[in-house]
């Protein structure tokens, strides 16, 4: 339409994405998420809403960009879930080695600040936590642990997974990242390969 500023929406999405990456939402001002996308106060609202919502936005835009990419991790190795657990700390030190985005990760960022965000905000980002937990034990259901050991698993490659990105804004290089990631993954083949030499003697 003539006389009216068109914009991609995806485009600034994506710039105010990273400005909550860097700043988390308390330090992410109006004025920041305004000259990052390129809109003016009015038109951010009048595209996205207010900041929680568009917080909301841009962590399910986070989400569905590095989510798709945990998923085809961990789905590559069926039948070996020590490997595709290294897969998926493989996508997370790979986003931190990236000089393109922010250092850290999103969801680390904002569970650290859960204590600044609105409520549905909060339970946003225990919900990509929960499903990040669910992507993991579903790749360690071959396993023959029992079900409270998978689920032990699985909550410990969380974590260490946040902790990597925490890690890493905090300017831990990358090879003691890989360390703390090989370290996890001796973690998890041990407890597989405990589970499995019980089980042989149980036969």
């Amino acid at each position: 339409m003539s006389g009216r500023k068109q914009f991609d929406i995806g485009a600034a999405l994506d710039q105010a994405m990273r400005v909550f990456w860097q700043r988390g939402y308390a330090d992410a001002s109006l004025e920041a998420l305004a000259s990052a996308t390129g809109l003016g106060r009015g038109s951010l609202y009048g595209t996205f809403g207010n900041k929680e919502t568009l917080f909301g936005k841009c962590l399910d835009r986070y989400a569905s960009i590095y989510g798709a990419q945990y998923e085809q991790a961990l789905a590559a190795h069926p039948g070996d879930p020590v490997r595709a657990v290294e897969a998926f700390f493989d996508v997370t030190l790979g986003r931190i080695a990236d000089p393109s985005v922010p250092a850290g990760c999103l969801i680390a960022q904002s569970a650290a600040q859960s204590l600044t965000l609105k409520p549905e905000n909060g339970v946003q980002v225990r919900g990509l936590l929960d499903t990040q937990h669910r992507r993991v034990r579903a790749a360690l259901a071959d396993s023959s642990s029992g079900s409270g050991t998978l689920d032990e698993l699985a909550t410990f490659v969380v974590a260490v997974n946040q902790s990597l990105a925490v890690l890493s804004r905090a300017g831990t290089s990358d090879a003691e990242l890989r360390s703390v990631a090989r370290l996890a993954c001796s973690t998890v083949a041990d407890t597989v390969a405990k589970a499995t030499s019980e089980d042989a003697g149980q036969g």
